[in-house]
């Protein structure tokens, strides 16, 4: 399963040099790469292929064996979609509001993947970004664990936008770095190099 990119004016403004054809044969994907190389762009044109929607500005091919266009396709952004932000949403449920209130963001997350994923069809394709955030590195690996269980019982496809080690460096994931393509929106390099002082 294959997503070519055709053309995006988004790579060329923010100067990215995005892979052109995607492999996302595996079923447990992770995109890595430096903050600003696209992970995130990649990510909702992935979730617009697969919805068959063509908003402006993406451009692509899908090339699946399997026509993966009509499953059911869920985008998670740990950032955008955090529930606690959210609490009108659950104005008529009292305990899930409580629960909202006083749980830690880790919490919250981890409750997702025991909770809502679970519920999702089998053979969802769910498209994570960020998964990991404001988890401790024992829960990331629970995490991983939730995810290889979800492939596993419910015939998942996942694709993950992620910084953890933990998620990249699994043997059961397959990762795609896209720091290996030039031209990359780098970070500005006045930061000076890692860990060094920047303090005038």
């Amino acid at each position: 399963m294959f997503l070519r990119i055709l053309s995006h004016p988004v790579f060329v403004n923010l100067n990215f040099h995005m892979p052109l054809l995607i492999d996302l044969s595996h079923p447990l994907v992770m995109l890595t790469g430096e903050n600003g190389s696209g992970k995130s762009t990649l990510l909702q044109s992935i979730y617009y292929a697969l919805k068959n929607e063509k908003p402006d500005g993406f451009v692509y091919r899908w090339q699946a064996a399997d026509d993966v266009s009509r499953k059911s396709v869920f985008l998670f952004d740990a950032e955008q979609h955090n529930p606690r932000m959210q609490l009108d949403k659950f104005a008529g449920g009292s305990a899930m509001r409580e629960f909202l209130q006083s749980a830690s963001h880790g919490q919250v997350m981890l409750s997702l993947f025991r909770e809502t994923f679970p519920k999702l069809p089998d053979h969802t394709v769910l498209l994570l970004d960020e998964p990991e955030m404001a988890l401790s590195v024992s829960n990331q690996r629970r995490i991983l664990k939730m995810l290889q269980e979800l492939v596993a019982a419910k015939q998942f496809r996942i694709i993950c936008a992620t910084h953890s080690p933990v998620l990249m460096d699994s043997p059961a994931t397959y990762t795609i770095n896209l720091d290996e393509y030039i031209n990359r929106n780098v970070i500005d390099p006045t930061l000076g190099v890692e860990g060094a002082s920047t303090i005038q």
